[in-house]
């Protein structure tokens, strides 16, 4: 499995903290970790600059894994759960039912035998309640959602590049988040005084979703690990 990964692309900050992390616990130096825009419309406008680039060029047919984290629709999935994604359902309505590469997903089905094959939602905003991200599973039956997947999708679908992804669940449908919209920046990064004062306001749901995300990050570092860890017999 790890031979046939060129790259790895995780949301910026603290996902791609614990995915470098994972990464080098392994002898790997063939596969690159990519911090990339948090959100559809900036991670959209990222790829496409960034497909044109030498870095990408030099690339023939990449086979390529999104990782990072994502919230829960379905009551089935909890905080640390990791899943493979069959597919991305999008809140843009003009975007279809978008598919990861099935024999790549395929391969990454037999690295992780115990993760479920899922369908996501991507969100191009920060789904707050526990009421409209149940209601959002149920109308859908999307048992994820993230703010990336089906731009990565969308982007690359005519590039020649295979793309999987593999996220672990970090806030549950039970709970609200902490309202940290205002946090997030038009270029997709993370603007660290409104997120503190979101996080402030409400520290009930701040504090579950700093320990949901902990142990999210903890199951991302670990599964990274997993992936780049050569087969021990060859396939």
């Amino acid at each position: 499995m790890s031979a046939l990964i060129d790259l790895i692309l995780v949301p910026q900050g603290a996902e791609y903290q614990s995915v470098t992390q994972g990464a080098r616990a392994v002898e790997m130096p063939n596969v690159k970790v990519l911090a990339v825009p948090v959100g559809l419309q900036p991670l959209r406008n990222y790829l496409y600059h960034w497909i044109h680039q030498d870095d990408f060029q030099k690339l023939h047919q990449p086979r390529i894994v999104i990782m990072g984290l994502c919230g829960s629709l379905q009551p089935v999935y909890g905080v640390g759960d990791g899943v493979i994604y069959r597919g991305c359902l999008s809140s843009q309505p003009s975007e279809k039912f978008q598919v990861c590469d099935s024999d790549f997903t395929a391969r990454l089905q037999t690295r992780f035998p115990t993760l479920p094959l899922v369908t996501a939602w991507s969100s191009d905003r920060l789904m707050v309640t526990a009421q409209e991200k149940r209601h959002l599973g149920q109308t859908t039956g999307a048992a994820v959602v993230d703010m990336e997947g089906a731009a990565a999708l969308e982007v690359l679908a005519d590039t020649g590049a295979s793309l999987a992804m593999v996220r672990v669940v970090s806030d549950d449908c039970h709970h609200d988040l902490p309202d940290i919209t205002a946090a997030l920046s038009l270029d997709g990064s993370l603007l660290p005084l409104p997120l503190a004062l979101g996080l402030i306001r409400q520290p009930l749901a701040a504090a579950r979703l700093i320990q949901g995300s902990w142990r999210g990050l903890t199951i991302l570092r670990h599964l990274t690990t997993q992936l780049l860890t050569p087969d021990l017999e060859p396939s």
